[in-house]
């Protein structure tokens, strides 16, 4: 059976073939299909485009920005109306927070039926424009060329972000004289902005009267920038600041900037390293006081670190699971990440080596991107890298949030590997006997803390449900095991649920994790 023998051809051709796979390049979509963009769904795939769909929206528009993070275009996310659209939302402002391109096409209700009540009728546009750099609705299926290749531009130009198109049923079944359609070309590669050489050859001066420079580094490090060695915002002694951003709104942000440049970073800090080297400038390590007293710090929590990591006494800490975790696991492998403890102290284990090899919850902190990053890295490696793994670290109340998509990942023969860092909590929860303790002494919703989560939970048993095998885990060994196993899996997830103590904790910080407001 054919299954794209009902749809119409010409709407096909408009806004598929011509528009979004052909004319834009862009190549995968991600959603779930319902009213009133079914048959654009199945439209995408007959003309070539991949299509993936989700068990929830929200985690298929994080898997379509990381993917566009990742390869530096767009993907799409096709969402049915109404409440499709608002759960899209949460993935588009953090798409927006996070500088990731993305093009979400949100289905909406017959014009017709709007102000009269019609099934599902939400003003899409309206309350997407908060978090999105474009949101529209083309008036004609004629103008729908137009309006994708400026989506895409404006997603991918300047600051990338999220882009909006609402797609009523009414235009979704227009006919329209093909030779009206309006005619667009592929969207160009962004320009580079390149700095101003006299603020370059200021910042040059103020780096090399600091006395205690610091970087740091914002994400999307690329390898073209692997051998500059000094990224993005530098804060120098007394608060001068020097702030390199292509936003220009960025500038002057929270402090004012002694020299702020508007530029991308690869041409700025190009620059900015040959204005140093041109001055011969370099740090003495063997007799700058404060670079021992950092070496010192540095080699001091390495110690500490080391010590807890080398504690196999069960149940296991953060430390000791993630450095044996590292010892297994490839040394290019893309590494995602979310929760609470799992992702803080596993972003100091978990090591990686390239650019763009680690996805969490980044800087808008969101919980339940997990998997469907995890997805968007299977992907990538699938085009590019065939050999290359994903890894999915998973804190147990993260994974709450998008663990159905496991089904999504058997479904498109995607080896993740996830594991699950288990602590019966958010932060912290209790061992099984102390659990059933709390909630015999009283009504579960008075007594049970709002951290906790039901102790020993056997999440690997959801591998059953596809007749696999997950693994529980309580030693280094259960852990080493089951890593080599799921190694050689390379068309399907794998699933490692590994037990910690309850009350496991980082190691102790001299400083407020950003402010106290956070308690």
């Amino acid at each position: 059976m054919n299954i794209y023998s009902f749809i119409p051809n010409l709407f096909r051709n408009i806004f598929s073939h011509y528009v979004i796979h052909c004319e834009q390049g862009l190549t995968y979509v991600f959603g779930i299909m319902g009213h009133p963009v079914i048959d654009l769904a199945l439209t995408m795939q007959s003309v070539g485009m991949q299509y993936l769909g989700f068990r929830n929206e929200q985690a298929a528009c994080y898997a379509a920005q990381a993917y566009g993070y990742l390869t530096r275009k767009p993907a799409v996310v096709l969402c049915v109306s109404g409440p499709g659209l608002l759960h899209v939302i949460g993935g588009m402002a953090n798409a927006q927070v996070n500088c990731w391109p993305v093009l979400v096409l949100g289905g909406s209700c017959p014009e017709d039926h709007e102000g009269i009540g019609g099934f599902q009728e939400w003003p899409q546009v309206e309350a997407s424009r908060p978090y999105c750099k474009y949101a529209a609705r083309p008036p004609s299926a004629a103008l729908i060329p137009l309006h994708v290749e400026k989506a895409v531009r404006l997603a991918t130009y300047g600051r990338p972000g999220a882009a909006y198109l609402d797609l009523s049923a009414t235009l979704l079944t227009q006919n329209v004289d093909e030779s009206k359609i309006a005619k667009v070309l592929c969207c160009p590669p962004p320009p580079l902005m390149y700095p101003d050489t006299k603020l370059i050859e200021q910042a040059a001066n103020l780096l090399i009267k600091a006395n205690k420079p610091l970087v740091i580094v914002g994400k999307g490090k690329r390898t073209d920038l692997q051998k500059i060695f000094i990224i993005l915002i530098i804060f120098l002694l007394h608060l001068s600041k020097l702030n390199i951003d292509l936003c220009a709104e960025e500038l002057h942000n929270s402090v004012l900037s002694a020299v702020a440049i508007q530029s991308d970073i690869a041409p700025a800090t190009e620059y900015l390293s040959n204005a140093l080297r041109s001055r011969k400038w370099c740090i003495d390590q063997n007799n700058h006081p404060w670079w021992k007293e950092l070496a010192a710090k540095a080699e001091q929590n390495k110690q500490s670190v080391h010590r807890m990591s080398m504690d196999t006494s069960v149940p296991l800490n953060y430390y000791t699971v993630f450095k044996h975790i590292q010892d297994v696991i490839p040394k290019d492998c893309i590494i995602c990440s979310e929760g609470a403890n799992t992702m803080d102290i596993g972003r100091t284990i978990l090591l990686n080596n390239l650019p763009r090899h680690r996805l969490d919850a980044g800087t808008f902190g969101t919980m339940g991107v997990g998997l469907g990053f995890a997805i968007a890295a299977a992907l990538y490696c699938k085009d590019n890298a065939p050999k290359k793994r994903v890894i999915c670290v998973e804190g147990d109340s993260a994974f709450g949030f998008s663990g159905m998509e496991i089904e999504t990942m058997f479904r498109y023969k995607l080896p993740v590997i996830m594991i699950i860092i288990n602590n019966n909590g958010i932060y912290g929860g209790f061992d099984n006997e102390t659990f059933k303790q709390i909630q015999a002494s009283g009504e579960p919703t008075q007594v049970t803390p709002p951290y906790s989560l039901t102790s020993e939970t056997h999440y690997e048993k959801l591998m059953e449900m596809f007749g696999k095998k997950g693994y529980f885990c309580t030693t280094v060994e259960d852990i080493q095991q089951a890593l080599k196993l799921s190694l050689k899996v390379v068309d399907s997830p794998s699933l490692i649920n590994i037990m910690i103590n309850p009350q496991a904790d980082r190691k102790k910080q001299q400083f407020n994790w950003l402010t106290e407001s956070k308690l």
